[in-house]
């Protein structure tokens, strides 16, 4: 079975560029895919897709030799199996709030006697030869933290046996950890927030795990990389999409003489 590449990367010490899809549409995932990523991660929480689109997308993205991952709707798993069962080498479990509930998603992600995950590799077993119960020593479990008591129970949570990273969202970190103070939204310069998130990286240095975070632009993903973070998402296909879209339209704006402003409407992701 081949070796997940992202594992290669993190054990020789270089950043990993994690690319974000969360448009269902297999042409989009093609594009992303095809940029250079070193992984495309398919947002099946909060994208506008389900697993009729995951499929045709991790077939689209299958020749652009970038890692493919999912974030699952919750810790459910017939949704975390049915991902891995469609080629995902990682999972990115939101919500995560303890050390049980940790490895209860860890449990979902291996095969027997490491976890309870069912056979059927349908269509990974396919694209990736000699898919098997090897597959434990390569799939990648991530737990995001989100929450007050994912905070709380951090360094519980980073002990847990078998995960491989947590991966922090700043928008829900920040909701869940402020109560209204602070609006939700990525790249984050309170001194609370920036004080918690270099906290997640450096408990996972201290646990050996790889570090991930969300962010919105290239300039805080590298500032991040420098508190300790392992892996970065910089927006994502719909953010992308939107401000590639009104940059040219301010241009032309701009040139022609009309004067109205441009608002970017791309979400958070």
């Amino acid at each position: 079975m081949q070796k997940n590449k992202l594992k290669a990367l993190w054990s020789s010490g270089q950043p990993i560029l994690n690319g974000w899809c969360s448009i269902g549409n297999s042409f989009t995932a093609e594009i992303m895919a095809s940029q250079g990523y070193d992984s495309v991660t398919v947002d099946i929480q909060h994208g506008a897709l389900d697993y009729s689109d995951v499929l045709p997308m991790f077939q689209a993205m299958q020749s652009s030799g970038a890692t493919l991952m999912a974030r699952v709707p919750w810790r459910d798993p017939g949704y975390i199996m049915k991902a891995l069962d469609v080629g995902a080498m990682g999972i990115i479990c939101p919500m995560i709030n303890n050390s049980e509930e940790a490895a209860e998603f860890i449990s979902f992600m291996r095969y027997p006697p490491l976890g309870q995950r069912s056979f059927g590799p349908t269509r990974v077993a396919v694209s990736v030869p000699d898919y098997g119960v090897e597959a434990n020593d390569e799939v990648l479990a991530f737990a995001m933290i989100e929450t007050a008591d994912g905070v709380q129970n951090l360094e519980a949570i980073a002990a847990t046996a078998g995960l491989d990273g947590i991966y922090v969202g700043p928008a829900d970190l920040t909701l869940g950890t402020q109560l209204g103070r602070l609006a939700p939204g990525l790249d984050r310069t309170e001194d609370e927030m920036v004080t918690l998130i270099q906290k997640v990286a450096s408990v996972c240095k201290e646990y050996g795990l790889i570090a991930g975070i969300h962010c919105g632009t290239a300039e805080y993903a590298s500032k991040a990389i420098g508190w300790g973070y392992n892996l970065t998402t910089i927006g994502g296909d719909t953010r992308l999409l939107a401000s590639a879209a009104a940059a040219s339209v301010s241009s032309w704006r701009k040139l022609t003489g009309r004067k109205e402003k441009v608002q970017v409407t791309g979400g958070v992701y």
